[in-house]
């Protein structure tokens, strides 16, 4: 199973052997793949400009071809990130374009996922002597950058550090850097991107 965010609406692609029809109102769609790519830009074309559904499952009889024919419609970009806490039990959270967000980046050639993860955090927010955990996941999600359609693979660490004096990397847009427990930042802070509570409640 694939779980991808359009414009925040998970769309779901998994294998018809494994497929358990939703019972629901009309908030979460159920596709069949019929194996033309052209079905599957409909779709990512229908979800870039309505949240009209809680969920869009697609499935197959073939995942693999599924997820391959997916991917033919995105340029594909990996970036790496981490959910930093510190001593107090607070995990590292910042406000970049309207949203609220875990740091993260793209990985530069010849980084290894981890590497790129400590210096994105690093740079975004100013903190240093990263102690670096176990992978959490890997989350998906597209966008749309100078009309190109970018598919975003972000694999997500635990780190921890010390508590310390946070700077925003202003010229990527972050706006502000914060200490909170995580209870708090899922109950107060909003929007939150959908990939972010799920990278947090894992």
């Amino acid at each position: 199973m694939y779980k991808i965010y359009i414009n925040e609406t998970p769309l779901i692609l998994i294998e018809t052997a494994k497929f358990s029809p939703i019972l629901g109102n009309g908030e979460n769609l159920t596709v069949r793949y019929a194996g033309k790519t052209k079905q599957l830009l409909q779709v990512a074309d229908m979800l870039e400009k309505t949240k009209r559904f809680n969920s869009v499952t697609i499935h197959g009889s073939d995942l693999k071809k599924l997820w391959k024919d997916f991917k033919s419609l995105y340029k594909i970009i990996k970036a790496a990130g981490g959910v930093v806490s510190n001593p107090k039990g607070e995990i590292l959270v910042m406000y970049r374009r309207d949203f609220w967000d875990l740091p993260k980046g793209k990985i530069d050639k010849g980084e290894t996922k981890k590497q790129a993860a400590i210096r994105e955090v690093e740079e975004e927010t100013g903190i240093s002597n990263i102690e670096l955990g176990k992978k959490i996941c890997r989350t998906l999600h597209t966008y749309t950058l100078k009309d190109k359609r970018i598919l975003k693979y972000s694999y997500w660490y635990k780190m921890s550090a010390q508590k310390m004096d946070l700077v925003p990397q202003t010229e990527e847009d972050i706006e502000e850097c914060r200490w909170m427990q995580k209870a708090d930042f899922l109950k107060e802070c909003s929007p939150i991107y959908g990939n972010i509570r799920e990278v947090l409640d894992r």
